[in-house]
């Protein structure tokens, strides 16, 4: 009980400073809809929105019938009302898709990665694991392609290594002499040197209990890995996603019992993925043996 209130403590002052520095609130009227007021309690937009979700300090992410987009704190429109999915990454950019596919865009509605992906999401060292057509690619903070759409699949088992399988083989990118992997923007010509250790990976059937992974605790890490993504979606849909500001859901703390499950739902929905989950090395074997 100790280390729970413990917790709940630390995310209280976590974001006591982001409310702390807002100059909107989030408000609400009685048949249960979202709006925007200033910090003098006047209304910037009316109560229209079925959600509210902040993004960043310029935008919140609203729904707003049955299709989402993002408007500015001052409720300019800054993406369009005509995607179906939503989702907030790193709490500054927002992932939206229709029927196109997944695009991701800044707090101030730029186009950080276009609207043709069919999943984006978050790598260590703030990248982006993208994928198009069943092949995966890496993309910065800004957009740029540091791997492109050529890799049968990627992910980092800890901050400062990727795992690339590329033709049927798997490589692995380390950084040294650093805690988090930051790619160049020239990675094709990247090499082993004082930086960057690349290493071709030998599976070890046996090692690897037929995971098509180097060794069966390697496997136990790429499952791990999905706890982040998952953790993050569980806030947002326990926390934020109901429109309210996460200061005030936090001190009603109804939504801690939902937790486990949400989580649950959020993890198992990640460890499905038939194309970059952490069960897809088993689904290959499988397909392999039969």
């Amino acid at each position: 009980m100790k280390k729970l209130i413990s917790v709940l403590i630390s995310l209280f002052f976590v974001f006591s400073p982001v409310l702390a520095a807002s100059d909107v609130v989030v408000y609400s009227n009685d048949s249960g809809k979202f709006g925007l007021k200033d910090e003098n309690n006047n209304i910037i937009t009316e109560a229209d929105y079925k959600k509210l979700i902040r993004l960043g300090d310029n935008a919140f992410i609203a729904l707003k019938r049955s299709k989402y987009g993002l408007i500015s704190k001052d409720g300019t429109e800054l993406v369009k009302f005509k995607y179906t999915h939503a989702a907030r990454l790193l709490g500054k950019y927002a992932k939206f898709k229709n029927g196109k596919g997944f695009g991701l865009y800044d707090e101030y509605g730029k186009t950080i990665i276009p609207q043709e992906q069919d999943t984006i999401d978050l790598l260590f060292g703030g990248m982006f694991l993208v994928s198009k057509d069943y092949k995966f690619g890496v993309r910065d903070k800004d957009g740029n392609i540091l791997i492109d759409y050529v890799c049968d699949d990627i992910y980092m088992p800890k901050p400062n290594i990727m795992r690339v399988k590329y033709n049927g083989e798997w490589y692995e990118i380390e950084q040294v002499k650093a805690e988090t992997l930051t790619l160049p923007e020239d990675i094709k010509n990247i090499k082993s040197d004082q930086t960057f250790k690349i290493t071709k990976l030998v599976t070890s059937p046996g090692a690897a209990s037929k995971y098509s992974l180097v060794t069966a605790t390697d496997y136990t890490l790429k499952i791990f890995s999905s706890i982040s993504p998952a953790y993050e979606a569980t806030i947002d849909e326990l926390m934020l996603s109901q429109g309210a500001e996460a200061i005030s859901i936090f001190m009603k703390i109804g939504w801690l019992p939902k937790f486990p499950i949400v989580y649950a739902k959020n993890y198992f929905k990640i460890l499905r993925n038939p194309d970059n989950g952490p069960l897809s090395g088993v689904k290959d074997s499988i397909k392999q043996e039969l």
